[in-house]
């Protein structure tokens, strides 16, 4: 098996009692031949069986482990497992995903872009949704343009918590991250920041193609999410999506 190393990488995985899902996706990694300068979980309170399974895996897979003594949100997981990184380079996955072989390659690919484009700020490996302004670059990424002026509100989702690489020094740039507030809150005010301080990013454009995200009921997803954004309800949904283009464009008319 290759080896794909990266000493000038450190692999952040935000923790919430999924050490099974945990382990999977180390265990994956090792298998794809991944090799970082560290590997740092954050845990965020997790439940003691949780605790003692995340012991095992650090002697297993040679874990940088932070942890707070009680659930204090997404924003303080981020911010101590950020502040505990040393490289110049982050990888952030959370731990319910899976990558696939295809990911060595494009990883690689992407940590090239931004050592080459002292600019780029972010290289993103997975969405929901294809970012809509796109400008094709190579090995299938292409740069992600802003522009308050362009169609639909998608536009302002440069940022996001899914799989990406960036720079280790992105708090000093765009802020710490909330906390004490909900984690989709966390993850919008940081995508407004990211915005307003004129963040760069590229994205891959066969954005489900490199990893795949994986829950089980065992270990459910640990984001809560109400009725009002989930349903396809067809009414609700256009109301929604007026709502968010509003919202959005009042948002970050303000700088919040």
């Amino acid at each position: 098996m290759a080896i794909a190393t990266f000493p000038e990488v450190t692999l952040l995985i935000t923790h919430y009692n999924r050490s099974r899902s945990l382990e999977r996706l180390l265990t994956a990694l090792r298998n794809l031949g991944f090799s970082f300068g560290a590997i740092v979980v954050s845990d965020d309170g997790s439940r003691p069986e949780h605790v003692d399974r995340l012991q095992q895996l650090r002697q297993q897979f040679n874990l940088h482990v932070v942890a707070s003594e009680r659930n204090r949100g997404l924003g303080h997981n981020f911010n101590q497992g950020q502040d505990a990184v040393t490289t110049e380079y982050t990888l952030y996955i959370q731990e319910d995903f899976v990558p696939n072989p295809e990911f060595v390659p494009a990883f690689a690919a992407a940590l090239k872009i931004l050592k080459d484009n002292p600019n780029m700020d972010i290289a993103r490996f997975y969405a929901y949704f294809r970012y809509p302004f796109l400008t094709p670059l190579e090995h299938g990424f292409a740069e992600m343009q802003f522009s308050q002026w362009s169609p639909g509100y998608r536009k302002f989702y440069m940022y996001s918590d899914h799989p990406h690489l960036r720079r280790s020094n992105f708090l000093e740039k765009f802020g710490r991250y909330r906390e004490g507030v909900k984690g989709d809150v966390t993850e919008y005010q940081m995508m407004i920041s990211f915005l307003h301080k004129k963040g760069k990013g590229i994205f891959f454009e066969r954005y489900q193609d490199l990893l795949i995200q994986q829950n089980s009921a065992d270990e459910p997803s640990t984001m809560k999410r109400n009725f009002w954004r989930e349903t396809n309800n067809y009414i609700v949904a256009m109301v929604r999506h007026f709502y968010r283009h509003i919202k959005i464009n009042w948002d970050y008319l303000r700088g919040k």
